[in-house]
């Protein structure tokens, strides 16, 4: 047999490596199906993630309810007037009222007075509710028992601005006509609603009951205005 040249022998082993060059190539170029793909663009408006998707969700802050402080720290929603003006209210503390009591309006063997609060400091205040009441004589001891609270009374806030009352009832049997055993006090003792001191006021409304069959005095709910 005669022996091929070296020639040919290097054409042939030069044009095998091409072949399998070729083929190492064919298989890693493509997906499964041999077919490469180009990128493609996905629909929507969502930014992509900058952790691989991992990073919870930024929640977004309602500038219109919160604010920034000088420390960095969100600062509380100021209070609208309407609240600091109920809070700069309060309940009148007895320093700041006047007591008197009104005209005597009378029916049916029944004496009807009204125990009146006027608001005579330069703030506006509350009061909520029935006073406290005592007779007492010239020396100051109490006359008959407490007063009782008229049943059904509904208290309501009654707003005080400086200058303006309240009113509350004060009523008994006329003492001649119950047959109660009767005392003339010399003043009445108010307390206005949640107060420990006394307002006193000199009493000129005659006799009152303080012992026996309907000897009872009852007070009344504070209502506005002064009650005439």
């Amino acid at each position: 047999m005669a022996k091929k040249s070296p020639s040919v022998h290097r054409t042939a082993l030069l044009a095998g490596t091409a072949a399998l060059l070729g083929l190492l190539t064919a298989c890693g170029s493509g997906s499964g199906s041999g077919t490469a793909s180009s990128p493609t663009t996905l629909p929507g408006t969502a930014a992509p993630a900058t952790d691989g998707g991992t990073s919870a969700p930024a929640t977004a802050t309602d500038s219109a309810t919160q604010s920034t402080g000088p420390s960095g720290e969100a600062a509380s929603a100021k209070p609208s007037k309407t609240a600091t003006s109920a809070a700069a209210s309060g309940r009148c503390h007895t320093s700041e009222l006047r007591a008197s009591v009104g005209r005597n309006d009378p029916g049916a063997g029944q004496e009807n007075f009204p125990i009146v609060l006027t608001n005579a400091s330069s703030r506006t205040c509350t009061v909520r509710g029935f006073p406290g009441a005592a007779f007492v004589d010239a020396s100051g001891k109490q006359l008959g028992p407490d007063p009782k609270r008229q049943s059904g009374s509904t208290p309501t806030t009654v707003t005080l601005a400086p200058g303006r009352s309240a009113w509350a009832g004060l009523t008994f049997s006329n003492p001649e006509v119950s047959g109660a055993h009767p005392a003339t006090p010399a003043a009445l003792l108010v307390t206005p609603p949640d107060e420990r001191a006394s307002l006193k006021v000199t009493w000129t409304g005659g006799q009152v009951p303080v012992s026996g069959n309907s000897s009872s005095v009852f007070l009344t709910v504070f209502s506005p205005g002064s009650g005439a």
